[in-house]
């Protein structure tokens, strides 16, 4: 298997090249029901998540917003 090396929340990852958001955020074990993400700077759609691939460099943040109040 092939791997990539993707900068999630500023650290470096590797992850299975081909990778959708959806399986790195399972890889990563990110889920969550509110989860943001951008994608090299760039909002991605939940619904999204299994057709958006990453690439060799990609930037990915993963944010939970702070509820409250």
């Amino acid at each position: 298997m092939e791997y990539i090396t993707i900068k999630v929340n500023g650290l470096q990852e590797q992850v299975p090249a081909g990778s959708s958001i959806a399986q790195v955020i399972s890889l990563l074990q990110q889920g969550h029901k509110d989860l943001i993400t951008e994608l090299d700077g760039r909002f991605v759609y939940p619904r999204d998540y299994d057709t958006v691939l990453v690439n060799d460099g990609s930037v990915l943040e993963f944010i939970l917003p702070a509820f409250g109040g």
